[in-house]
């Protein structure tokens, strides 16, 4: 039985809690934390007012879809440092010694980074405002659509961190979650699917990553209101999948 198994629940979520503890704590100890979140909000909402009042349209559709590529940016700025730099200061091999299992160490840090998550979203929060006292926004479509974003950000938190255990560099971390991002937005872009299909006519590539790889049709499901169970299964499943793959890279570094 393994170690994780041998944990009670309360045990369990006790470890995680304090894995995230941690690290939320390390982000705000210094004034990297505040630099993204400060960064991100405002080119964000700068972005979004400059549309709207080119648009004069009472919705967030604007928003929300020029976020895949912000996040695909900002995000790894966020994972970089939550293993790559353990690894390169050489305290990953103390956080192993503690009395917690590998699963626990990567649900704690991903955690966190969720928190950062969250207040990314939560400065966006008064264009809401601002959107409801000029006019009459569809209330669904905001809330699916921060639930497009909030799925998108825990995807591209996940493969951060598992990319970030994978490097002692920060900046090798950052690189290659940026370029995985990028892939899994660009994959669903008209043009690229377009250039990729002229490529490989008869493969179609373009058409292949755009149906089984690409975060766009799904994410913009989400945003149009459609909160269906392929796009959840999708965000969910990978996810899952490379917070599974990191904390196997942890388990066999411990080993």
């Amino acid at each position: 039985m393994s170690a994780a198994n041998r944990l009670s629940a309360g045990q369990f979520l006790a470890g995680v809690r304090h894995v995230a503890a941690r690290e939320v704590g390390a982000a705000f100890d210094g004034a990297v934390a505040y630099v993204y979140l400060i960064a991100f909000v405002v080119l964000s909402n700068s972005i979004f007012m400059n549309e709207f009042f080119l648009g004069g349209r009472a919705e967030m559709r604007a928003f929300f879809e020029l976020m895949p590529l912000l996040l695909a940016f900002f995000l790894p700025a966020v994972t970089m440092r939550l293993l790559a730099e353990e690894r390169r200061q050489r305290t990953l091999e103390l956080l192993l010694t503690l009395p917690i299992v590998p699963l626990q160490a990567v649900l704690g840090k991903y955690a966190a980074a969720l928190v950062l998550l969250l207040l990314f979203m939560a400065g966006s929060l008064p264009v809401v405002a601002m959107l409801t006292a000029l006019g009459d926004p569809d209330p669904g479509l905001i809330v699916s659509g921060y639930l497009g974003l909030f799925l998108l950000g825990a995807m591209f938190l996940a493969f951060g961190l598992f990319l970030s255990s994978l490097s002692q560099d920060q900046i090798v971390a950052f690189v290659t979650s940026t370029l995985l991002g990028f892939a899994f937005v660009l994959t669903g872009e008209d043009r690229v699917v377009a250039v990729l299909d002229g490529l490989w006519p008869a493969a179609g590539v373009g058409t292949l990553l755009y149906e089984s790889f690409s975060v766009a049709p799904h994410y913009r499901a989400l945003v149009g209101g459609a909160v269906t169970l392929p796009a959840l299964l999708y965000f969910g499943l990978f996810s899952a999948l490379f917070l599974w793959l990191c904390a196997l890279v942890l388990q066999r570094q411990r080993a």
